[in-house]
């Protein structure tokens, strides 16, 4: 498991560096499903999560090891050097050493072990796992659900931003005509001096406007980035499909959807489900354990290699009689958890019925907008040409012209949102019935 972590972690800090010039060619057209294939290719979190499918799927193979034989072989080698010991004094007064001689052994040794019955506490192991493979995966589409929203709303409030900022460029040129008229109605004594004051303040107005819409789209644009996961892409173009298409869907048919869908769901069912293998897992520890286990050794001394060889075999029936009360409590243990699980399982059920709803209203509360958006839109284009018009004809007020520019810019910026919000709705939507 530590060695998938440290691949993960790697392509976690090589990957965006390493591809996203490869991802995204300078000057590209990126459209919506473009930037979507990118985040889910590329985005971090979608790449722990994968990794994460990779450690649960390595688990299972941990688990079925027990079903196979265990082998090991040994070998190993030792020089004796016994002590000396001494046996009296002799004649002329030396006392007598006798010495052991040294000798050398050599061992070798196979050894297999093998599982035979354990009233199925492997089995149940291995579906445990193989339910969180399932977990995982759905964990991990998830996240993609996530990363998929994220660049939608990413997407569109880019395109958001930059129709924001042609209102503003508009709403400039609309003052510096104004200006142009003032000045020219001052030069020939028709207007007074605060009308051409007037109009200036208004155009420089316009002009900060206009930088804060500049400073929108550059960071509409970074976060694009980070939400595709490619935070070093080249410069590119996307293609503005701010537009409204109606969406038809009930709630009954958006929650079947979601019910049907939703990966959270799949995932905490499976957990549940593992969770209630683990009750069984852990009452299988009263039961006995039976095994077979066999030896094969070879051994030689000094010189000889061959000394002699020898094998054993036979079973072990190993019955749990007292461990103070660990497998009372590791049962108990897994019987909460179950309630936690099936708790959080209601609890987010109950949180998908409320974003379906949430997200249904808000879808409709902006189609509703989208309408009248345009409407005003329409009057306040006509109030401006009326205002512009008398004052182009020497009948009307700067106060006029200016509050009919500025009612004109606020309805070309409203009728923006609404769009915006209606596309972030859908998407949202989407997203709560588990739908790409």
């Amino acid at each position: 498991m530590k060695k998938y972590l440290i691949l993960a972690a790697l392509v976690l800090v090589l990957a965006p560096a390493a591809y996203a010039q490869d991802m995204i060619r300078e000057g590209e057209l990126v459209t919506l499903e473009r930037a979507v294939e990118i985040g889910l290719k590329m985005h971090p979190s979608v790449l722990a999560s994968r990794g994460t499918v990779d450690v649960n799927r390595a688990r299972k193979g941990q688990a079925e090891s027990a079903y196979y034989p265990q082998i090991d072989a040994s070998a190993g080698y030792t020089r004796f050097q016994p002590s000396t010991i001494s046996t009296g004094t002799t004649t002329v007064g030396i006392r007598r050493v006798q010495e052991s001689n040294s000798f050398e052994q050599y061992n070798t040794g196979i050894s297999a072990r093998q599982t035979i019955f354990d009233f199925g506490k492997t089995s149940t192991n291995v579906r445990i796992q193989k339910l969180n493979i399932e977990a995982s995966h759905s964990d991990l589409a998830n996240t993609e659900e996530k990363v998929i929203l994220n660049v939608k709303q990413a997407y569109y409030n880019l395109l958001r931003a930059k129709r924001t900022r042609v209102v503003a460029e508009e709403t400039i040129k609309q003052f510096e005509q104004h200006l142009a008229q003032a000045r020219a109605f001052y030069e020939v004594g028709t207007k007074p001096k605060f009308d051409v004051t007037k109009a200036e303040v208004d155009l420089s107005t316009a002009r900060l406007s206009q930088i804060s819409a500049e400073n929108a789209v550059r960071i509409a644009w970074v976060s694009l980035n980070n939400a595709m996961g490619v935070s070093d892409a080249p410069e590119y173009v996307i293609e503005d499909n701010l537009s409204f298409e109606k969406y038809e869907i009930s709630l009954t048919a958006a929650l079947d959807n979601a019910y049907a869908n939703r990966p959270e769901l799949r995932s905490i069912m499976a957990k549940r489900k593992a969770s209630e293998e683990a009750i069984s897992l852990a009452r299988k520890g009263y039961f006995p354990f039976l095994s077979g286990n066999a030896d094969w050794t070879w051994a030689g001394e000094g010189g000889d290699f061959a000394t002699g060889d020898g094998w054993n075999a036979g079973v072990t029936l190993s019955i749990p009689i007292f461990s103070g009360f660990l497998t009372k409590n590791q049962v108990s243990e897994a019987k909460a958890n179950l309630v936690i699980l099936t708790a959080n399982e209601e609890s987010l059920r109950q949180t998908v019925l409320l974003e379906v709803q949430q997200d249904l209203l808000n879808l409709r509360e902006a189609e509703e907008r989208i309408s009248t958006a345009e409407l005003t839109v329409r009057q306040a284009q006509e109030n401006y040409e009326i205002a512009n018009g008398r004052y182009a004809a020497g009948v009307g007020n700067p106060i006029e012209v200016t509050d009919a520019e500025v009612a004109l810019a606020n309805a070309k910026t409203s009728y923006i949102q609404a769009l915006y919000d209606y596309k972030v709705s859908r998407a949202s939507l989407e997203k709560a019935m588990g739908v790409r």
